[in-house]
């Protein structure tokens, strides 16, 4: 969700943009939303909640995506812009819509048991997102909350910490604060001493947070940097072909059938255990996944265990009548670790699981947790 912050002397106003709608699985981490909201776009819902806290802000719902045919006028009305989006396309666009309309981005990002925290265009020499990260990571290796699951009181610390960030720039905290002139508000002030920092936050790390001191704007930066090629307008742009194209669709990829000598269905696979009972369960994913929930009488081996040595895990299997059957959370790591064990043992049935343990849930036990 983005949320976009303005104060003015006499009331507050805050708008916030999402086309997506509240789903049973936000409920964990996206604490505006409640069940009775399921179903409601999530910047109406946010509205709701928000005026429930206090009826006197003045709340814009905008219920669309942010594109780069919209943005500029979109953000233009704040004086502050907090990115709490999960895809790279959009945070380029936010960056560089930033620059362009002069505004600070309070950014905040988490994934699993880690977040992270910058101001970009802070001040005169505040750096952009693309002077960080000039090149943007191949699509193939980013994942969404939904992919990578996230720790819920994670994200409520990274929002905090933006909410933080974002008073310190109202109040002039921050070195730099919003002065009221005609025109609204402008960044005035400033301490040239005060150096860009990135905040890193590890729940599992000792100790939790860490800051790295960044540098300053970067000459050569096509969008805030005064040398070299810049970026063009931004209704131009295509954000997602910058960023290497569309992001796999993990789910829909681990429900690609396959031939039948690799791959099986949920509905097959709860008969096969049913009828046979010389049958092997290899669930491949994470401990703390395999901790959540398992099928009955499955052996955990962590992917990377697995790929490292298969044939370690199917001695003996060659010789008897035994089938292993391998299982991940949405079809994707299990063919990888299927492959790996035909090719260490072709002699003995290995399949994976279509669509993974969401499959499981959806066709088989519709009590099997879902995370």
């Amino acid at each position: 969700m983005d949320m976009f912050l303005t104060l003015s002397l006499y009331e507050g106003r805050i708008g916030i943009i999402d086309h997506d709608v509240v789903e049973l699985s936000n409920l964990q981490r996206q604490i505006l939303h409640t069940e009775s909201r399921l179903g409601m776009y999530k910047a109406q819902s946010a509205a709701e909640a928000l005026k429930e806290i206090n009826s006197r802000v003045q709340i814009d719902v905008i219920s669309s995506a942010l594109t780069p045919a919209n943005a500029i006028p979109l953000l233009s009305p704040y004086d502050i812009i907090l990115d709490c989006t999960d895809n790279a396309p959009t945070r380029y666009l936010l960056s560089d819509t930033a620059v362009h309309l002069g505004k600070p981005l309070v950014s905040g990002a988490a994934q699993k048991y880690e977040g992270q925290l910058c101001v970009y265009n802070l001040g005169e020499n505040g750096p952009c997102y693309r002077c960080l990260f000039p090149k943007p990571p191949a699509p193939e290796l980013v994942g969404s909350c939904a992919e990578t699951g996230i720790l819920g009181a994670v994200t409520g610390i990274i929002g905090n910490l933006q909410a933080l960030e974002a008073i310190k720039i109202i109040t002039g905290l921050h070195g730099w604060y919003l002065h009221p002139c005609f025109s609204g508000f402008r960044l005035t002030g400033g301490s040239t001493d005060e150096k860009p920092m990135l905040l890193i936050y590890s729940a599992l790390g000792f100790p939790p947070f860490r800051s790295i001191k960044l540098r300053t704007r970067r000459p050569t930066c096509p969008a805030c940097g005064v040398e070299g090629q810049k970026i063009g307008q931004i209704e131009d742009l295509d954000y997602v072909q910058f960023c290497g194209g569309e992001r796999p669709d993990w789910e829909k990829l681990g429900l690609i059938p396959g031939s039948a000598d690799t791959r099986i269905r949920a509905s097959d696979l709860s008969a096969a255990l049913a009828g046979n009972g010389n049958v092997r369960i290899i669930d491949v994913r994470p401990k703390t996944e395999f901790g959540i929930c398992r099928l009955p009488e499955s052996k955990h081996i962590p992917l990377n265990d697995l790929v490292a040595n298969p044939a370690t895990y199917v001695e003996g299997d060659a010789t008897s009548s035994s089938e292993i059957y391998v299982v991940c959370r949405l079809g994707n790591d299990s063919q990888i670790a299927a492959s790996a064990l035909r090719e260490a043992a072709p002699d003995v049935v290995v399949k994976d699981l279509i669509g993974g343990l969401q499959a499981w849930s959806r066709d088989v036990d519709h009590n099997f947790p879902v995370y």
